[in-house]
């Protein structure tokens, strides 16, 4: 047995945990767990939990259901404000994330922590470590109507408001607590510009980190919402007439200590590699989209024609810039030469942070492997452009709905390299059946335009 998880089972018996939460998701990113009393937690270390993969989504078919979930010692963290209420102290509850590994102990093709790691191991070979610090926005909502009617949001505030709204106030406070204590450090937490809508940064980390980071925050931030009797959501856009909910990740990469991006020399301050690595994300844009906005929601927050009276931040459009928060990767100022990094703007808070880090990460090191050129960079509000204006300027559109982005990512070799042949082929059933069933759903929108004809 190694130290850490000596650590894990001494801490157990020390505050006297009775609830071991052992966790990991399924190809689309919904969290999964299964409880194990901490006398069993020695043998799962050693054998880890059997499972029927063929309940998981994407994990398996019927017959080659059994999968076996292994606890990642290096994940353990005591839930304090579980288990007796949010108030509450002393620890009664505590995760681990998990590696999905078939009956032969190799991992398995369907976990996406492993797609992530693969996509890692590779960077790690050409010596780069990749870092990510994203921006993660939500709705909190007082109710969410069964029915499909509009849900109401907690408050009227806007961008950075103080709001006097008791709940919106006490929640981010309470919700910033709660992460620091389970060892999430958060950088910024502010209201935004919708009604409702918040927005919590948390401080960067390594992808794989702040990938169960991710998963770990939106849990924590349900729990925490209703403690104060309202919901959270991360659907990217609830409203019509109001902005969706994205997750603007800043990215990085690490040679040792040394910032790859970082060129003291270069003019722009940014280096060949990180170059290199912008051109990629632009190249394979179209192609990783599915992945990024993979719900048929998100393609609503990124061609948001319904706000036609607003400046527009949706990166709709495949360009870069430095000060322009309408292009799809902007560089960001900065001073510190280990700061050196860029921010993708299209993800959303409802991806699979595993899926979404390997593809970009994998599009960057594609760049950087063959030597892409960077194009020049846009500094003009692309939405304010004609398309004539864009196409002449080169500006590419990204997938106007999920249709489209399925099919683009169908026919890219990159992502089903990325990804591997099982979750490539899964999530491109997963998401065409999506489309049909959205497709052939009768809208409220439908009724109330037609019915009177």
């Amino acid at each position: 047995m190694d130290r850490q998880q000596e650590f894990v089972l001494r801490t157990l018996e020390e505050r006297d945990i009775r609830f071991v939460r052992l966790w990991f998701t399924d190809v689309l990113g919904t969290l999964k767990s299964v409880s194990v009393a901490p006398a069993e937690l020695e043998a799962a270390f050693d054998e880890g939990i059997g499972f029927d993969g063929s309940a998981i989504e994407g994990f398996a078919r019927v017959y080659e259901s059994d999968m076996v979930a292994m606890p990642d010692p290096t994940t353990f963290q005591v839930f304090p404000f579980e288990g007796g209420g949010l108030q509450r102290s002393g620890g009664e509850s505590a995760r681990m994330f998990c590696d999905i590994l078939l009956p032969d102990g190799s991992p398995s093709w369907a976990d996406p922590r492993h797609v992530l790691r693969r996509a890692l191991s590779k960077a790690a070979e050409k010596g780069f470590t990749f870092y990510t610090h994203p921006e993660i926005e939500f709705f909190l909502l007082s109710d969410i109507p069964d029915n499909g009617d509009l849900p109401t949001p907690v408050d009227a505030g806007g961008y950075f408001d103080h709001t006097t709204h008791a709940v919106a106030r006490d929640f981010r406070r309470q919700a910033v607590l709660s992460l620091e204590r389970i060892g999430i450090s958060v950088e910024f937490s502010h209201h935004e510009v919708a009604p409702g809508q918040q927005e919590i940064d948390l401080r960067y980390a390594d992808a794989l980190t702040m990938a169960d980071n991710i998963m770990t925050f939106r849990h924590v931030i349900k729990e925490v919402a209703t403690s104060h009797g309202v919901h959270a959501s991360f659907m990217p856009k609830p409203f019509t007439d109001q902005p969706g909910s994205g997750m603007h990740t800043h990215l990085s990469l690490f040679e040792g200590e040394r910032n790859a991006f970082h060129d003291p020399g270069d003019p722009s301050k940014m280096s060949k590699v990180g170059k290199a690595f912008i051109a990629g994300l632009l190249t394979h844009a179209r192609e990783y989209t599915a992945i990024t906005n993979q719900w048929v929601n998100s393609y609503k927050r990124l061609f948001p024609q319904a706000l036609p009276d607003r400046i527009t931040e949706s990166p709709a459009y495949v360009c870069w810039g430095n000060l322009n928060r309408s292009a799809l990767v902007r560089v960001p100022a900065y001073g510190k030469p280990n700061s050196a990094r860029v921010e993708i703007r299209s993800v959303d808070s409802a991806c699979n942070p595993y899926l979404a880090y390997a593809v970009l990460l994998g599009a960057g090191m594609k760049g950087i492997e063959e030597g892409y050129e960077l194009p020049p960079g846009a500094e003009d509000d692309v939405w304010s452009l004609s398309d004539a204006e864009r196409r002449a300027m080169g500006y590419q559109s990204l997938p106007e709905n999920l249709a489209e982005a399925i099919d683009v990512m169908a026919g890219s070799e990159f992502v089903a390299e990325v990804l591997g042949e099982h979750v490539f082929e899964f999530f491109i059933r997963n998401k065409r059946t999506e489309w049909e069933e959205y497709r052939r759903e009768v809208t409220p929108f439908e009724r109330k335009r037609y019915l009177s004809l």
